[in-house]
């Protein structure tokens, strides 16, 4: 596996290696990381072969001043080894300065799919994933990219930006990957503490019974009362966000006639996580 941590080294390295595949993380490498990259060598692979580029890279732009820049988990030795374990053909690990350099002044929105849900938790997040995903793009120059689901937002996010900015590049949509207790995968699992951890799989038993009462014709205020019932009986869970949109382009809903997302953000302890499920309606 190649390693590259600089912009010249992996340009240096894209001239000459063919079809691309992009898996974009910000470290701190899981099984639900290693599910992309085999989306990416799966659609290489359909496409009669190619190369898959794995990027770590903490992008400060996405993190507000009170959140956990300073304290997102960082692993590069046993990420590497990851990487290399799961065949992954390049890496590229660019520091800060190498990707925001002095003088910088342009930056990404999807100004109404970044204002929303997460977006208001969070102002200015998705302006710095679009930002770093665009210079991403047009350093690595990729012909597909691997996102998770659990990160919906941010997908569709993508996805529009991809789509308004007719940036020439194939977005993989891969399914959310879950502990055996249901807690979806993420790099911040790391920093709850053991009663935290306990508690967390509330999200997905939350969402499972949501999921299956969308199916059984269920309306849209008892599913959301449903929701906080559930969640906000677990002493260490503070519900931040509770949202159940149009599964297709995130819009508001009265009623659930078609597919919808059902959004979960909620705090344990410091740590944010969020969750999310599309439930199909009964018919």
């Amino acid at each position: 596996m190649q390693i590259c941590r600089d912009r010249q080294a992996m340009r240096a390295w894209r001239q000459g290696a063919g079809r691309v595949a992009l898996v974009p993380t910000m470290g701190a490498l899981h099984d639900g990381h290693l599910s992309l990259v085999a989306r990416a060598r799966d659609w290489l692979d359909a496409q009669g072969g190619g190369r898959v580029v794995t990027s770590i890279f903490v992008n400060p732009t996405q993190f507000g001043p009170n959140e956990d820049l300073a304290t997102y988990p960082r692993d590069e030795e046993n990420d590497i080894a990851l990487l290399r374990n799961a065949g992954c053909d390049a890496l590229f690990l660019p520091t800060v300065a190498d990707i925001y350099r002095p003088g910088a002044q342009t930056v990404v929105e999807v100004a109404g799919l970044s204002r929303m849900l997460m977006g208001r938790l969070r102002p200015g997040h998705f302006r710095g994933v679009a930002t770093v995903v665009t210079k991403l793009f047009n350093i690595v120059q990729p012909d597909a990219a691997a996102f998770g689901e659990k990160d919906f937002q941010q997908l569709a996010v993508i996805r529009q930006m991809v789509r308004d900015l007719d940036i020439p590049v194939e977005i993989l949509p891969v399914p959310t990957m879950r502990e055996a207790d249901g807690l979806a995968m993420s790099s911040r699992n790391r920093r709850l503490s053991p009663a935290e951890r306990a508690a967390a799989p509330v999200l997905s038993r939350a969402l499972d019974r949501a999921e299956g009462m969308v199916g059984q014709g269920a309306g849209l205020s008892a599913v959301r009362a449903e929701l906080r019932r559930i969640i906000g009986a677990e002493p260490l869970a503070h519900i931040r966000s509770i949202d159940i949109r149009d599964a297709a382009d995130l819009s508001r809903i009265a009623l659930i006639q078609r597919p919808v997302v059902i959004l979960l953000a909620v705090r344990f302890g410091e740590v944010l996580l969020i969750d999310q499920r599309v439930a199909h309606p009964k018919g």
